[in-house]
């Protein structure tokens, strides 16, 4: 059963925009290093920060929070071996999530040279 849907759109040139302005203070607030990481070693960067940041934002949409009482840092967007996105969460995040009934979930990020788009959908057991 679907427990939640998110989606977000973000302006890569507003991501790069603000990484240039704020650095390491702003990205060091959002991403895990692995992500910092992995970005940086993108063709276009900011295209990668954009989708993840768009990726964080479509899961807290999904599970109805926002930003309350959890950290942007609990949730990380990594790839698997075949490069589909897949979402790794953790502390008070983590809790939410398994309390609301959250067994699997549905990622998808896209971007072009503007815009970074995803989407998550929330699917709980049928049983629950």
């Amino acid at each position: 059963m679907i427990i939640g849907c998110g989606i977000d759109l973000v302006e890569v040139n507003r991501i790069e925009k603000i990484i240039k302005r704020w650095e390491d203070s702003f990205t060091s607030r959002i991403f895990t290093s692995w992500e910092k990481n992995y970005c940086e070693k993108r063709n276009n960067k900011y295209q990668s920060y954009a989708g993840k940041f768009a990726a964080k934002e479509a899961l807290l949409k999904a599970l109805g929070l926002g930003l309350r009482g959890v950290n942007w840092k609990e949730i990380e967007v990594k790839n698997d071996g075949l490069g589909q996105p897949i979402i790794k969460i953790s502390g008070k995040l983590k809790k939410i999530a398994l309390k609301m009934g959250m067994h699997k979930y549905f990622i998808t990020i896209s971007h072009t040279n503007d815009y970074a788009i995803a989407q998550v959908i929330l699917e709980s057991q049928l049983d629950k």
